[in-house]
């Protein structure tokens, strides 16, 4: 569901203690997909532009007709972090876990009018575009939500120790990008955001991902079922493996991060090598769903301005990525929650204001999931 149309509403231990905690029974289960269609959606774009010939005026047209966009420039005004103009590039990608629709059946649950941000990545494109740090933002973490303003107008309130996946389903898209702006100190330059069925589509229409597991992964809850080994995955079987929790590592979501993050890279090198330019149909097709199914801020809102953006991240392969999830802590109170280790999060947001890697020391002793290894790019 686009975010414009869904406005509404650990083991307990010592606070510094950031060894993962053994699940309880009672940890709620996995609800929603992680979806990675950042660069999906730009590089396809790219291509049909490339394409030219006498239908590109057709396909302007199409696509661009497909597009949702947000205006986010409009929503948040002028109480913003300032622009860095340093060349570099900041891009919130969202993922709406909405059960309306096709989703339904794919995610389950009941379908209640309302949608959250079960995927929260900060992308850092580098100047020159040639490296990008990511940044999982886990969707249980408590922070400071402040005031935001719906696309009907009402204001909500800040609140202090708000789920932060809250603040999409209170607020929109608009109110998203707030609260990580507020988190952060760092403007961000774009959003794009995409839901279940657009995920598994887009891998499909892809042609699948291929991925190895180095041990098996069996959980009924998410329908994935991959022994230890080499696998192409179409698109139910990705879904799957993005949802799961309780198939591998200890069960917590900070795990089911690291197999998001490995996933990604695999999609990130199999867009790059799957030669789209020479299969003309299977271009579009792709960039078709690509359009269909994302929604992005005002700034990325046509082909034209996708095929430009794209045209900064062709370069940037998996080896050129750093993924890093929020410094984070588990919440002595609550054994679903984590809190943000708020001097480790600051040296991950300065080195991105200062356009500089993420320094280890930011990410040393803090929380973590136990998955990390299980998935690789195949």
């Amino acid at each position: 569901m686009p975010a414009e149309s869904t406005p509404e509403p650990v083991i307990p231990g010592d606070p510094g203690d950031s060894t993962p905690p053994r699940p309880k029974a009672s940890r709620r289960k996995a609800r929603s997909p992680r979806r990675k269609a950042l660069l999906v959606t730009a590089w396809t774009a790219a291509g049909v532009v490339a394409l030219g010939g006498a239908g590109a005026g057709y396909l302007f047209f199409k696509l661009n007709g497909n597009l949702t966009s947000v205006d986010i420039n409009q929503a948040l005004g002028s109480d913003r972090p300032l622009k860095v103009d340093n060349g570099s590039e900041n891009i919130l990608v969202l993922g709406s876990d909405t059960r309306s629709g096709t989703n339904k059946k794919l995610g389950g649950g009941a379908d209640d009018g309302s949608a959250r941000s079960d995927t929260a990545m900060i992308v850092h494109v580098y100047k020159g575009h040639k490296r990008a740090s990511v940044v999982s933002v886990p969707r249980d973490t408590l922070v400071e939500r402040p005031s935001c303003t719906d696309s009907k107008g009402t204001v909500h309130g800040a609140v202090s120790g708000a789920m932060f996946n809250s603040a999409y389903s209170t607020g929109g898209a608009a109110c998203a990008v707030k609260t990580v702006e507020s988190m952060t100190g760092i403007r961000m330059d774009h959003y794009i955001e995409i839901d279940f069925s657009g995920f598994q589509k887009l891998i499909d229409d892809l042609g699948g991902v291929t991925i190895t597991t180095t041990k098996a992964i069996s959980d009924h809850e998410s329908h994935l079922h991959l022994a230890a080994g080499s696998h192409e995955l179409n698109g139910k079987q990705a879904l799957g493996l993005v949802r799961t929790r309780h198939g591998v590592g200890d069960g917590s979501d900070l795990g089911r991060i690291q197999l998001q993050q490995a996933f990604m890279k695999a999609l990130v090198d199999q867009v790059k090598h799957i030669g789209l330019l020479s299969n003309p149909k299977k271009l579009y097709d792709l960039a078709d769903t690509a359009t269909k199914t994302v929604t992005t801020d005002s700034d990325l809102g046509s082909v034209t301005d996708l095929a430009s953006f794209a045209g900064g991240l062709k370069g940037i392969g998996s080896s050129h990525m750093t993924m890093v999830t929020m410094p984070v802590r588990y919440d002595p109170a609550d054994a679903n929650r984590v809190l943000v280790e708020k001097k480790k999060a600051e040296l991950v947001w300065k080195a991105l204001k200062a356009d500089k890697p993420i320094p280890k020391a930011a990410t040393e002793g803090t929380a973590t999931g136990t998955a990390k290894g299980v998935v690789s790019p195949g």
